[in-house]
């Protein structure tokens, strides 16, 4: 089994879904696909992108992003109503949202948010980060909250998944750690810094025993490792980033057992 990984499809746009309808049906049908979030906002093409890319792969794990959470054109009363029903769509549809095991590698989602363990928000950031007018939450919820309670829900190391396990894979939309951002970004982007994460992962993904993690949100594709732990991120990315990323699946590992 041949394990691919994409995150950040924004199924919103056209093109990227035209990317997902010319992937082969013939070519994945033993392999498993990790996808790290941001799908879309719209429950609809959330569940035709789910439903396509299941078509495709023998096995598709999958996390939700934040754009998977915004509540501001479904209706939904907040973004823990949203997370249920995305988890449910994509349950419904075969779609693994926990841990799963094939021979001797097991493959964990994480979820996560961010807590500001990256650096403060400043003003342009508060302006501008759509979350903060997409995202719904329960009265008294800040951030840290909202990130405690996903990451207070991951598995442990005592998961059933992990035992006789040879090689953890780990992945989560959101950054484990912000050095995982090369050096060449401008100071201007680097704005954006405290929104990508937190690093409740990296501890998380470090107690686990992965030697590999993949993650999206930060739309810079970066292969890297650090500190025994090798850091992936393939995003899809917008119709405008093109230029800038590799829109196309990554070979991760194969896993023969």
């Amino acid at each position: 089994m041949r394990i691919f990984a994409v995150s950040d499809l924004h199924l919103d746009y056209a093109p990227n879904r035209a990317w997902v309808e010319q992937l082969s049906l013939q070519d994945y049908q033993g392999d498993a696909l990790i996808l790290a979030g941001d799908i879309s906002d719209r429950l609809s093409l959330l569940t035709d992108g789910l439903e396509a890319l299941k078509r495709r792969f023998a096995v598709v794990l999958y996390v939700p992003g934040n754009h998977d959470l915004w509540v501001h054109r479904e209706g939904l009363g907040d973004s823990f109503e949203k997370f249920h029903a995305v988890r449910d769509i994509a349950s419904s549809r075969g779609i693994h949202l926990t841990p799963f095991r094939h021979g001797g590698l097991a493959i964990v989602p994480l979820l996560g948010w961010y807590d500001y363990s990256f650096g403060i928000p400043g003003d342009y950031l508060k302006n501008a980060w759509t979350d903060y007018r997409a995202c719904r939450w329960p009265e008294g919820w800040d951030d840290a909250a909202v990130t405690r309670w996903f990451v207070e829900r991951n598995p442990t190391r005592s998961c059933p998944e992990l035992e006789r396990a040879s090689k953890i894979i780990t992945f989560s939309h959101f950054l484990p750690r912000i050095d995982v951002m090369p050096e060449r970004i401008p100071e201007k982007h680097r704005q954006l810094y405290p929104i990508l994460g937190t690093t409740l992962l990296d501890e998380q993904l470090r107690e686990l025993g992965a030697s590999m993690h993949v993650y999206g949100h930060s739309h810079v594709n970066r292969h890297v490792a650090i500190d025994g732990v090798t850091y992936v991120n393939n995003a899809f990315g917008y119709p405008s980033e093109a230029h800038h990323t590799a829109r196309q699946l990554v070979h991760l590992y194969t896993e023969d057992g």
